[in-house]
């Protein structure tokens, strides 16, 4: 009997080490991609969320983005930024609520601001397709692509903290 409950504490911790490393990763992988310069890459320059880096003579050159659709770009960073705070906001929701709470109330409010991070993400990713860079040659970089992949992370960690909860109950 004894070395079942141990087992069962062991797999338990294990899996909340696991949570806590892709919730982790999945901040990193955010901030990466709303500090990073590579959202739209094309030749000699790239494009994030903040200016545009333009290459000449082997030096990199900032210019600001203005235009036509710079409040489509406003919409962008705000989204992006707020999924970072709520990406880590909802970390330590997670860890305060392991000590505080009892088994049936954990989780909840985690996995609302986990979800309220991942529509961030989605919806600045989603803007940023649609409405940005539409005729122009080239591609999207890298910052793009992590600012999806931490959208199905966040989506799989806000699932999860709701099946911990119902699970808890």
């Amino acid at each position: 009997m004894r070395l079942v409950a141990f087992s069962f504490h062991k797999a338990t911790m294990l899996m909340l080490v696991g949570i806590v490393v892709v919730h982790i990763t999945t901040i990193i992988l955010l901030l990466v991609a709303t500090i990073d310069n590579a959202w739209w890459v094309s030749g000699q320059n790239s494009t994030d969320l903040w200016g545009r880096w333009d290459l000449f003579s082997s030096v990199w050159h900032y210019t600001s983005l203005n235009g036509n659709s710079e409040g489509y770009l406003q919409t962008v960073q705000a989204s992006a930024v707020l999924a970072c705070i709520f990406a880590i906001l909802a970390l330590f929701v997670f860890v305060a609520q392991l000590f505080t709470l009892t088994k049936g109330q954990r989780f909840t409010f985690t996995g609302i601001l986990q979800l309220i991070a991942c529509l961030c993400v989605m919806i600045a990713a989603s803007i940023y397709t649609a409405k940005l860079h539409i005729n122009e040659n080239g591609g999207y970089g890298h910052s793009y692509i992590l600012a999806w992949i931490s959208f199905v992370l966040s989506l799989l960690l806000a699932i999860t903290y709701i099946v911990l909860r119902k699970k808890n109950e």
